[in-house]
């Protein structure tokens, strides 16, 4: 089993990430046009991009994380009955960072040391 939480060796940085799916191409559809997925839906994403040393060179390793319905009416619905863990098919693929971020119509990363800003106000002076 594994924990769906962003982590690397030392998590010297820590934050949060949001997104928004791309209008034309989202990773779902990406995944049909690809044949990775059929009737599935994505109901996780994760990328990993490492070892870089001050240059990063492609591929980055993603990890989607899909499932059905299971004859539920719509995903919420499907993970708040399914308990711990969550039964989720994993498809692993390595893809360029540019592909990666196809995928989205908006995305942001925050970080800060440890985490410790996460969440909080400040005024840029």
């Amino acid at each position: 089993m594994e924990v769906f939480k962003a982590s690397v060796q030392y998590n010297d940085l820590k934050g949060s990430a949001a997104a928004d799916r791309a209008d034309m191409t989202d990773a779902a559809k990406w995944l049909k046009d690809n044949g990775h997925i059929t009737d599935e839906y994505v109901v996780g994403i994760s990328m990993w991009a490492g070892e870089n040393h001050g240059t990063h060179r492609d591929p980055v390793s993603v990890k989607f994380l899909v499932s059905s319905l299971n004859g539920y009416d719509n995903i919420p619905e499907m993970l708040q009955s399914s308990g711990d863990p969550i039964k989720v098919r994993e498809i692993r693929l390595d893809m360029n960072v540019a592909d990666f971020f196809a995928l989205f119509k908006r995305f942001e990363i925050t970080l800060s040391n440890a985490g410790l800003i996460e969440g909080r106000t400040y005024a840029a002076i």
